[in-house]
C-alpha cells in the first residue's frame, strides 16, 4: 500500500543507500491515483511533521523549485537580508506564492506561513544585538521586523496563518528571541501575549525567561536610553496583562486551551520580581547600582500611570493585596524576640527609600481600613517577616492620619482577646505594633508611655479582671526582659501597672527583675533622664548630657506654662538621687546673671520657693555667679555652646525644607509630600533637641507674653526656617496653581507645627505680627496669612493660649490669638493689619471655594473678619456706599502673590466678592455697633491714618448713617438714640476695664491709664447726649422722669451689680476703676445729668438727683472720697448743675435752699465736699449766680460761706467766732481748716475748743478720727499720721476736760438722728477701722473717765473684739506702716503691738470697774461669733472677764 511506503520514502534512502532527491521520490507518483480522504489527511500530517523537523527551510524549497527559482520572492522573504526584500513584491503576490508553495508541499498554507514567519523572526533576533540593550531591537532590526509583520498581517487577514503553529515555532527559538519582538507581535495583533504564554510547554521556564527579560528592561528604562519610551510602553503592557490575567475572578477564566496556565505564569512572574526586590532590599542594595535601578523602575509599575486602562477593574486591588501579603510573609526568619530588640531600626525615617516608595504606591489603591484589615488577616493566618510588618506600620501611621485610631482600635481588640484567653500571639502583636507606631512621634501616634499608662495604669485596665490576667501580664513582661531595650524597662518601672495590694508581690518581682536587667546593662534607673528618648538609636545617654537636655526642656515647659513641670516635681520626690546629683547641678551651672531675669532665673527662683533646691546648694550657686560676674570672660567660656552641635541638625532641616519646595508645585504627589513632611518633622525635632517620647510634657495651655515674647536662639533659628520655608513654598506653589489646586502640602506642613514646636511658633508669630508687622514684605504677609488659615483649620486639636497679664485668664483658641496680635493704633500698624486680614481672608476663600460658610468661619476668627470690615470702611470711603448686584466681583489670588501687590485693590475686590458678602450675613461675623466702638477706641488720634476731619466724618457716617438706623438684629440701634448712647457708654467702660487700656512702664509693670481710647468717641457721646436732652418728652417737666431718671444711672447700676462682690483687693480695685470711669463720663456730660434741667417747689429732689445721691452714698463715698469729701471736679460739676437748674425756676433762691436742705439728710457728703473746695468753688458760683440774679446768694450757700469763714476766724490768733448751725457742718469746716495749720501750732489753736459747744466738739472729734485713719490709709498724705494723732488727742483732751461723752461715735447707727448722718460722710472702710483709731488713742484716755463712764467698758471690749476680728481678717494690714515709710512712722505701733497694748489695758481695767459697768457686757460679747462655741477660746481679756464676772459680781450669764 502506498500509505505504508510513505515513511520509507521519506527516509530519503534509495537502493544501495544512495540519498535520493525530492524529484526522484515523486517520479513514481506521476500516475494519477484515486482520491482517498483518509490518506490525504495522513499525508498532510506527514508533511507538517517534515516541515517541523527540517532546520533549513530554504534548502528544502530550493529542492522543490530548482536552481532557477533561487532568487524568488519567497527566498527574499525568508532571507530578509536587505532593506529591499519586499520592494518589488506586493503582499498579495507573496500570499499567492505562499499558497503555491504550500500546495506543492501538500501542507496547510496556515502552517506553512506560520513556520516561515517564525523562521524570519528568529533570523532577525539572531542578528548582532546592541549589548547595552539586550531586550530591545536595533533600528535596522525594527525595520526588518516591521516588514515581516506586514506580510504576517496580510496572510492573517486572509486566513493563511496559524497562530498556534506560529507560537510553537517561536518558542523553539526562545533563547535568541528578543522581548521587544514578542511585544510587537502582541501590539500588531499577530499573536497576543496570552496566546504565546498558553502555547509554551514549560510554565516555569517561560516564567524564568520573562523575569530575566523584565529585569533587563527595567534596568534599561532607568538608564535613560534613546528608546526609553518604547521600553516603558512594553513594561506597561506586560504588567497590565500580568495583573489582569493573574488576578481576575475565577469566573473569567473560561478558555479552551489550558485556562489556568496564563494566570499561573502571570502570578509567577510578578512574584519572582517582588521576591527579587525584597531579597535585594534585605541584602542592602547599593544606590545607583544596576539592581537599584531595576527595583526603582519596577516599583514605579505600582502607580496609576503604568496600570493604565485596567485601573478601574478589581484586579489591581487584588494584585496590591497579594503584594502586601508577599511582603509580610517573605523570608520570615526573624522571631518576635528579634523584633523586640531591633524594631527601633525599622522606623519610617530609617526605612530604605525604595521600600518607602513601594508602600506609598500600595497605599494609593487601598484605604486605611483595608490596609489594617489585611495586616490583621495575614498576622492571624501566616508566619510573617516582622521587619516588613513593622516598617509597614510606621509607613501607615505617617501617611494616613486616620490610621492612628484604626490601629488603636485593633490593638484594643488584640489586648482584649489576649487577656480573655491568654493568647500570647495577640499580646506580642499588640506590643510590637504600639511600640512601632509610637516611634513615629506624637503627631502620628501616642507615645508608648502614654499607651502603657492608659492600658495598665488604672483599675479599668485589661489586667484588672482577674488574678489570671495579672499573672499572664507579668509573665509576658518578664519573658520580654532579656530582650527589652532599657528605655522600655524604665517606662515599666516608672509607670507600673496598677495592682491590688494582695497581688503586690507580682509587681515587685517584675520590678526587681527589670532593675536587675538594667544593672546588667549598666543603666541606672536613678540616673534616667526626665525626658528620655525611647526611640533614640543609642541605648543610654550619659547622665550629665541627659541632665543638660532635661534642664533645657524643663525651662521650655516652665516658660510656656508658668509652672514648675510636673515631671520635675515628681523627680524631686520619687527620683531624688538623679534630681540632686545630676539635674540640679546642670541647672545651677554658674554664669553671669542677666540684668533682666530670664526664664532660667525665674525657674530657679520658683524651685527655691517650693523648697526644691537645698539652701546650701543655692548659696553655692549664688556665690559662683557672683564670682562669674567678676570674671565675665571665664564665665562666658564656661557656658558658651558649641555651634557645631546645632549646625548639623539645622543644616539637615534646611535640606529637608528645600526638598519639599521642589515638590509643592505638583499637587498629585501627596505620598511624596507626606514623606518629606515626616522627614521635616524628625529633623525639626532633632534641631530643637526634642524627645520623641514626650509623654510627660503635655501642654494644656500655652503661656505667651505678647508684650515681651522671647525665644531661645536655637528655637528662633529653627522656627524662622519653618516660617520662611512656608512663605517661599506658598509663593512657589501659587506661581503655577491657585490655592484650591495646590494640594495638601500646606495642611501637612502646618501639622508639623502643631506639636511641641507650637509654643515657639506662636511666640515667633507674636514677635513678627505684633512688633515687626509693618516691616514685613508682601510674601511674608501672604505666607503668614495662609498659615493663620491652616492653624485655624486644626483649631480642634490645638491647645488654648494664655496671653498673660493684664488680660483675663481665660485661654484663647489659636485663631483668636491672631486677632489679639493684630494691633492698629498707629498708621503703619493699621495698614499692616489691613494687608494681613486681606491675605488671610482671600486665601481662605480661594483655598476652600466649595466649603460651607461655617467651615470658612472656623478657619478664621470672627474678630479677624470684623477687623477687616472695620478697616475697609474706615480707610476707603467708596466702600461705605451700598453695593448692587452688579458690583459683586470675582476673587483672584494672583494679584496678591505678585511682588507689586496693590493692597487697596485687593481689599476692595475682596469687599465686593460675592462669597464674602454672603459670609457677612452670618451672625457671628457681622460687625455690630458695639464691635465698631471697641475697634475705634483702639485708635490713637495723634498717629491715626486719618486726619481729624476725616476721622470726624467717618464717625458721623458710622454712627448716624450706618449703625443708628440699622436694625438691632443686624447689630444696629433701631434708630433709638438712647440705645446708641447706652451701647457707647458700655463700650467705653469695657475698654477701660480691658487690658487694652494698659501700657508698660519703664520698670516693666502694668500701669493703668496709658491709653484712654479715642477721645473723639467721647465727643460723639456728648453730641448724642445733648441731642437726647433736646428730644425730651415735653409732657414731662424738664429735667424730670416719672420713673427711671437718666439712662446713665441705669447703666451704672447694672454694671456694678455684675461686678464681683467682696472686700478682696482685686474686687476693690476693679470696682474703683469702674467708678473712676463713671465719674469721668459724668464730668464730660452736661451737669443736668446730675441734677436735672430744672426744679419744682413741691419736688425739689428730681429723679436724677435721687440717682446721683444714691451713687454718691453707696459707691463714691467709698471710692472717690478723701478726708470726708468728694473730689473737686465732681463737686463743682454738681453745684454748676444745681445753679443751672435753679435759675430756670421761678424762685431760684428757694430752689437752691430746698435742694441743699435735702442734701443735709440725704447726701451730706455733698456739703462737706463743698466746704473743702469752697475757695475754688465760690468765685465760679458767684459769677454764675450774679449773671442771672441780682439778689444775694441763697441762704444755704451763705451757710457754707459762714462755715468756712468761722473755721478761718477760729484759727486766727485773736478772734473767737461763734460756730454757725448746723454744728456738724461747722465742725467739718473747722477740721478742713486745721489740716492747713502746721503741726507745732495745732495744740495752741485747739485750746480755743474749750469755749465751743459740746455738739461741735463731738462732730470735730469724729472728723479728726476720720483724718487719723486717712493718714494711715493714704501713703504720703499731707497731714501725716503723727499730726492726725495729735489733733485727735487734743480734741479728746478737750472732751475729757469738759466731761463730754464721745463714746457714741464708736457705736454709730443709721437710726441715730443726731449722729447718724456721719455714717453717710465717712467711707465704710473708715467706719470699719474705728477700733484701730480707738486704741491708737489709748495713751490719751483719762483713767477717771474710763471709770466714770458706765458704757466705757462695753465700748472698750467691743472695740477690742472688733480689732481682733480685723486682724484675723487681714484688714489691719491696710493701716500697717509700709517698709518704705520714714523711720519715725515705722516707730509707731503696728496692729500686733496695738492689740497687745489693748489686751493689757483691758486686763488692768476690768478688775477696777464698778459693778454697774458690766450691765451690757453679755450683749457685747454675744455679738462675737468666733468665740461663741464651747471649744473655742476667747481672747485673753474676754476670758478674764468671763472668769471674773461669775465669781466677783455674780453674773452667771456671762459665759463666753
Amino acid at each position: 500500500m502506498s500509505d505504508s511506503r510513505v515513511p520509507n520514502s521519506s527516509s530519503g534512502q534509495g537502493p544501495g543507500g544512495r540519498r535520493r532527491s525530492w524529484a526522484e521520490l515523486l517520479a513514481g507518483r506521476v500516475k494519477r491515483q484515486k482520491y482517498n480522504p483518509e490518506r490525504a489527511q495522513k499525508l498532510k500530517e506527514s508533511a507538517v511533521r517534515l516541515l517541523r523537523s527540517r532546520q533549513d527551510l530554504s534548502a528544502l524549497l530550493l529542492e522543490v523549485e530548482g536552481l532557477q527559482c533561487k532568487k524568488s520572492c519567497l527566498s527574499n522573504l525568508i532571507d530578509c537580508g536587505s532593506s529591499e526584500a519586499h520592494a518589488n513584491h506586493s503582499s498579495s503576490f507573496i500570499g499567492s506564492a505562499l499558497q503555491d508553495q504550500a500546495s506543492r508541499l501538500g501542507v496547510p498554507v496556515g502552517v506553512f506561513s506560520a513556520t516561515m514567519v517564525a523562521s524570519g523572526v528568529g533570523q532577525i533576533c539572531a542578528a548582532p544585538v546592541d549589548p547595552s540593550h539586550p531586550v530591545l531591537l536595533t533600528v535596522e532590526q525594527r525595520k526588518k521586523l516591521s516588514s515581516l509583520l506586514d506580510v504576517a498581517q496580510y496572510v492573517l487577514a486572509h486566513n493563511m496563518f496559524s497562530r498556534l503553529s506560529f507560537c510553537q515555532e517561536l518558542w523553539k527559538i526562545q533563547n535568541s528571541l528578543l522581548l521587544e519582538a514578542v511585544w510587537r507581535l502582541h501590539v500588531q495583533s499577530i499573536v497576543s501575549l496570552q496566546q504565546l504564554l498558553e502555547s509554551h510547554p514549560d510554565m516555569r521556564g517561560v516564567g524564568a525567561w520573562l523575569f530575566r527579560n523584565l529585569c533587563c528592561l527595567c534596568e534599561q528604562i532607568e538608564a535613560s536610553c534613546q528608546h526609553a519610551d518604547v521600553a516603558r510602553a512594553m513594561l506597561s503592557d506586560f504588567v497590565q496583562m500580568f495583573v489582569l490575567r493573574g488576578f481576575q475572578e475565577n469566573s473569567d477564566l473560561r478558555r479552551t486551551v489550558e485556562p489556568e496556565k496564563v494566570p499561573q505564569v502571570a502570578v509567577d512572574v510578578l512574584q519572582r520580581m517582588l521576591i527579587f526586590a525584597l531579597d535585594a532590599l534585605a541584602a542592602g542594595v547599593q544606590e545607583e547600582s544596576s539592581t537599584h535601578k531595576t527595583l526603582r523602575c519596577w516599583f514605579d509599575v505600582f502607580n496609576g500611570h503604568t496600570l493604565g486602562s485596567i485601573i478601574s477593574t478589581d484586579s489591581p486591588k487584588r494584585f496590591f493585596s497579594h503584594t502586601l501579603t508577599q511582603i509580610f510573609t517573605h523570608s520570615p526568619v526573624l522571631k518576635a524576640s528579634d523584633a523586640v530588640q531591633m524594631q527601633r531600626e525599622w522606623s519610617f525615617a530609617r526605612m530604605h527609600p525604595l521600600l518607602t516608595a513601594l508602600y506609598r504606591r500600595l497605599f494609593v489603591m487601598l484605604s486605611p481600613e483595608e490596609l489594617v484589615g489585611h495586616l490583621q488577616e495575614v498576622l492571624e493566618t501566616q508566619e510573617v517577616n516582622w521587619q516588613r510588618v513593622l516598617s509597614f506600620v510606621s509607613a501607615l501611621v505617617v501617611c494616613f492620619p486616620e490610621a492612628q485610631q484604626l490601629l488603636k482600635d485593633w490593638v484594643a481588640r488584640l489586648m482584649a482577646q489576649a487577656f480573655e484567653s491568654c493568647q500570647l500571639d495577640n499580646m506580642v502583636t499588640a506590643f510590637l505594633v504600639v511600640r512601632q507606631a509610637a516611634l513615629e512621634g506624637p503627631s502620628a501616634f501616642q507615645s508608648y508611655a502614654d499607651w502603657f499608662k492608659a492600658s495598665f495604669g488604672s483599675a479599668r485596665g485589661y489586667h484588672g479582671c482577674s488574678k489570671k490576667a495579672l499573672v499572664f501580664l507579668f509573665k509576658f513582661l518578664s519573658d520580654l526582659v532579656p530582650f527589652e531595650s532599657p528605655r522600655y524597662l524604665q517606662v515599666h518601672i516608672l509607670h507600673p501597672p496598677l495592682v491590688p495590694s494582695r497581688y503586690r508581690s507580682l509587681l515587685t518581682d517584675y520590678i526587681s527583675l527589670a532593675k536587675t536587667r538594667l544593672a546588667d546593662l549598666k543603666v541606672s534607673i536613678e540616673n534616667m533622664g526626665l525626658y528620655e528618648d525611647l526611640s533614640s538609636a543609642g541605648d543610654i545617654t550619659e547622665p550629665h548630657s541627659q541632665a543638660l537636655q532635661d534642664v533645657e526642656k524643663a525651662i521650655m515647659v516652665f516658660e510656656h506654662t508658668g509652672k514648675i513641670p510636673v515631671t520635675v516635681m515628681e523627680a524631686s520626690i520619687f527620683r531624688r538621687p538623679y534630681y540632686v546629683s545630676h539635674f540640679l547641678p546642670a541647672l545651677l551651672t554658674p554664669r553671669v546673671l542677666p540684668k533682666v531675669p530670664d526664664s532660667r532665673v525665674a525657674f530657679i527662683e520658683s524651685l527655691k520657693r517650693a523648697d526644691k533646691i537645698p539652701p546650701s546648694l543655692y548659696s553655692t550657686y549664688c556665690r559662683a555667679c557672683t564670682t562669674a560676674e567678676a570674671k565675665p570672660e571665664d564665665a562666658a567660656l564656661g557656658v558658651r555652646a558649641d555651634p557645631s552641635c546645632a549646625e548639623e541638625p539645622l543644616g539637615q532641616l534646611t535640606a529637608a525644607l528645600e526638598e519639599l519646595r521642589a515638590s509643592v508645585t505638583n499637587a498629585s504627589q501627596y505620598d511624596v509630600i507626606s514623606t518629606q513632611v515626616a522627614v521635616i518633622s524628625e529633623r525639626l525635632r532633632a534641631a530643637l533637641g526634642h524627645s520623641e517620647d514626650d509623654s510627660s510634657i503635655e501642654i494644656a495651655k500655652i503661656q505667651l507674653s505678647i508684650d515681651a515674647p522671647r525665644l531661645e536662639p536655637r528655637e528662633h533659628t529653627a522656627v524662622d526656617l519653618l516660617l520662611t520655608s512656608f512663605c517661599q513654598n506658598l509663593m512657589t506653589a501659587s506661581s503655577v496653581a491657585p490655592p484650591e489646586r495646590q494640594g495638601p502640602w500646606a495642611t501637612l506642613f502646618v501639622r508639623t507645627m502643631c506639636g511641641r514646636v507650637l509654643p515657639a511658633v506662636l511666640t515667633r508669630l507674636c514677635q513678627l505680627l505684633c512688633h515687626q508687622g509693618p516691616s514685613l514684605s508682601a510674601p511674608h504677609i501672604l505666607g503668614l496669612g495662609a498659615l493663620a488659615v491652616h492653624l485655624g483649620e486644626s483649631r480642634s486639636v490645638l491647645p488654648e493660649v494664655d496671653v498673660g497679664p493684664p488680660a483675663a485668664t481665660v485661654g484663647l483658641p489659636v485663631p483668636e490669638l491672631f486677632e489679639n496680635l493684630l494691633t492698629y493704633r498707629t498708621r503703619d500698624s493699621l495698614l499692616f493689619c489691613l494687608k494681613f486680614c486681606t491675605a488671610a481672608i482671600s486665601y481662605s476663600l480661594c483655598k476652600f471655594p466649595s466649603q460651607s460658610l461655617g467651615v470658612l468661619c472656623s478657619c478664621l476668627s470672627s474678630g479677624l473678619i470684623k477687623k477687616f470690615q472695620f478697616l475697609v470702611l474706615r480707610l476707603f470711603p467708596e466702600a461705605r456706599q451700598p453695593l448692587s448686584q452688579e458690583d459683586a466681583a470675582s476673587l483672584s489670588w494672583r494679584p496678591l502673590y505678585l511682588p507689586s501687590a496693590d493692597w487697596q485693590r485687593a481689599a476692595l475686590s475682596l469687599w465686593t466678592h460675592r462669597t464674602f458678602r454672603e459670609l457677612l450675613k452670618e451672625e457671628d461675623v457681622q460687625m455690630t455697633y458695639r464691635d465698631w466702638l471697641h475697634l475705634e477706641l483702639e485708635i490713637r488720634p495723634e498717629v491715626d491714618a486719618l486726619s481729624d476731619t476725616e476721622r470726624q466724618d467717618f464717625h458721623q457716617w458710622a454712627i448716624h448713617e450706618h449703625f443708628l438706623p440699622e436694625a438691632s438684629a443686624s447689630g444696629g440701634c433701631d434708630g433709638d438714640l438712647e440705645t446708641a448712647c447706652t451701647i457707647l457708654v458700655n463700650a467705653l467702660m469695657d475698654f477701660h476695664q480691658s487690658s487694652r487700656s494698659y501700657v508698660r512702664s519703664e520698670n516693666s509693670d502694668w500701669v493703668l491709664g496709658g491709653h484712654t481710647g479715642n477721645q473723639d468717641i467721647i465727643s460723639r457721646l456728648q453730641e448724642m447726649a445733648a441731642d437726647l436732652e433736646l428730644q425730651q418728652d415735653p409732657s414731662v417737666p424738664p429735667g424730670h422722669s416719672s420713673s427711671q431718671g437718666h439712662f446713665l444711672y441705669g447703666i451704672f447700676h447694672r454694671r456694678l451689680q455684675a461686678l464681683i462682690s467682696g472686700r478682696g483687693v482685686a474686687a476693690s480695685l476693679q470696682r474703683q476703676r469702674e467708678l473712676l470711669m463713671y465719674k469721668r463720663i459724668l464730668l464730660r456730660l452736661p451737669s443736668s445729668v446730675l441734677c436735672g434741667s430744672s426744679f419744682q417747689a413741691h419736688q425739689p429732689i428730681t429723679a436724677r438727683c435721687e440717682q446721683f445721691f444714691h451713687l454718691v452714698n453707696s459707691e463714691m463715698r467709698n471710692i472717690c472720697s478723701h478726708r470726708g469729701a468728694l473730689t473737686q471736679d465732681i463737686t463743682a460739676h454738681f453745684f454748676r448743675g444745681l445753679l443751672n437748674a435753679s435759675l430756670r425756676s421761678r424762685d431760684p433762691s428757694l430752689m437752691v435752699d430746698l435742694m441743699l436742705a435735702q442734701c443735709q439728710t440725704k447726701c451730706p457728703l455733698i456739703l462737706t465736699s463743698a466746704l473743702l473746695w469752697w475757695p475754688s468753688l465760690e468765685p465760679g458760683l458767684l459769677c454764675q449766680w450774679r449773671r442771672r440774679c441780682q439778689s444775694p446768694l441763697p441762704r444755704e450757700l451763705q451757710r457754707l460761706q459762714e462755715g468756712r469763714q468761722f473755721a478761718s476766724d477760729f484759727l486766727s490768733p485773736s478772734a473767737t467766732p461763734q460756730a454757725p448751725n448746723p454744728a456738724w457742718l461747722s465742725a467739718a469746716a473747722l477740721y478742713f481748716a486745721i489740716q492747713q495749720v502746721g503741726e507745732e501750732n495745732v495744740r495752741t489753736q485747739l485750746k480755743k475748743l474749750d469755749c465751743e459747744r459740746e455738739e461741735l466738739l463731738v462732730f470735730l472729734f469724729f472728723f479728726s478720727l476720720m483724718g487719723l485713719l486717712s493718714s494711715h490709709l493714704t501713703p504720703n498724705s499731707a497731714p501725716g499720721p503723727l499730726k492726725a494723732l495729735d489733733v485727735c488727742a487734743a480734741v479728746l483732751e478737750c472732751l475729757e476736760k469738759r466731761k463730754i461723752s464721745w463714746l457714741a461715735l464708736f457705736q454709730l447707727t443709721e437710726s441715730d438722728t443726731r449722729l447718724g448722718c456721719l455714717l453717710r460722710v465717712a467711707p465704710d472702710q473708715h467706719t470699719r477701722l474705728l477700733p484701730f483709731a480707738f486704741y491708737s488713742l489709748l495713751s490719751s484716755f483719762h483713767e477717771d473717765a474710763a471709770m466714770r463712764e458706765e458704757a466705757f467698758l462695753c465700748v472698750a471690749v467691743d472695740m477690742y473684739l472688733k480689732l481682733v476680728q480685723l486682724f484675723v481678717a487681714g484688714d489691719t494690714s491696710t493701716v500697717s506702716p509700709p517698709a518704705g515709710r520714714s523711720l519715725e512712722l515705722q516707730g509707731q505701733d503696728n496692729p500686733v503691738d496695738l492689740i497687745t497694748k489693748a489686751r493689757l489695758f483691758l486686763l488692768q481695767l476690768i478688775p477696777r470697774c464698778p459693778k454697774k459697768n458690766f450691765s451690757h457686757i453679755t450683749e457685747v460679747m454675744s455679738r462675737c461669733p468666733p468665740w461663741g462655741h464651747e471649744k473655742s477660746q476667747p481672747p485673753g481679756p474676754c476670758a478674764r472677764l468671763a472668769g471674773m464676772t461669775p465669781l466677783s459680781y455674780q453674773h452667771p450669764s456671762l459665759v463666753v
